[in-house]
């Protein structure tokens, strides 16, 4: 056997649920240039193929698909948990049962994902990374319940932490505003871009890179004591809107 084989099997493999698109497919690109190999599952296949990354067909509200899905790995080191989202849709707009499908997307498909993986991540020592969200710390109006989900990912990772140690490591990245393909629903125009990322103190929106790069992070031997953590990757997040309202201390 040469070398090159035994890089091969030394080789990390890493899911990333929702990988074929937006900051998943920055997140699978970064553990493929980091050398990992790199599964991405969604619904459906990635429109811009990432070099280095097989993708397999997974709804992740489906928990038999869920299961079977795993189940059919030969191994697994690092599952990261990044599917979601949620249309702009204020409480009063929709019925319950509609707000509870955004919350099982982003809060109970993380879950079964990381219950089906455990045995898995188990043997091989691994970790789980989930992609949490600044909406899950402060009020979201107009996505109310995926920001009560992103809360409620972040206490569950917490637990799952403290219950899986010291087999599994379990973290969160809190990820900021991260400019996608989908960027001009949520933002608006190129002038709208500008302006949200005017509000943040490093002066620009987040790439799928930065998500990518703290990701890789998480999940390496650098991080070996790191668990039950939550990263914050939002560019320094959003500054008071009190100070911008206050008449005392400002320039003349």
């Amino acid at each position: 056997m040469d070398n090159r084989e035994d890089t091969r099997q030394e080789k990390r493999l890493v899911v990333v649920t929702g990988g074929t698109r937006g900051v998943g497919a920055g997140i699978a690109r970064a553990f493929a240039e980091a050398g990992a190999e790199v599964v991405a599952c969604a619904r459906r296949p990635p429109e811009v193929p990432v070099e280095g990354v097989e993708f397999m067909p997974l709804d992740v509200r489906d928990p038999a698909a869920v299961r079977d899905f795993f189940d059919a790995l030969p191994r697994l080191d690092v599952l990261v948990n990044n599917a979601g989202g949620a249309p702009y849709r204020l409480l009063a707009d929709a019925d319950a049962e509609r707000h509870a499908r955004v919350i099982e997307l982003n809060l109970t498909a993380p879950l079964t994902a990381s219950l089906a993986a455990y045995e898995h991540l188990k043997r091989a020592r691994g970790s789980v990374v989930m992609i949490g969200s600044v909406s899950g710390t402060r009020p979201s109006p107009g996505s109310a319940a995926y920001g009560a989900a992103k809360a409620g990912l972040e206490n569950l990772a917490r637990s799952m932490a403290v219950e899986w140690a010291p087999d599994v490591r379990v973290n969160t990245l809190v990820v900021g505003m991260v400019r996608t393909e989908l960027s001009l629903l949520h933002y608006g125009d190129e002038e709208g871009i500008a302006a949200v990322s005017r509000t943040v103190p490093l002066g620009r929106l987040a790439a799928p890179s930065d998500i990518g790069e703290a990701a890789v992070f998480l999940a390496s031997d650098a991080a070996a004591y790191i668990t039950g953590a939550s990263l914050l990757v939002h560019g320094g997040g959003e500054r008071p809107a009190f100070l911008d309202a206050a008449t005392v201390n400002k320039e003349k």
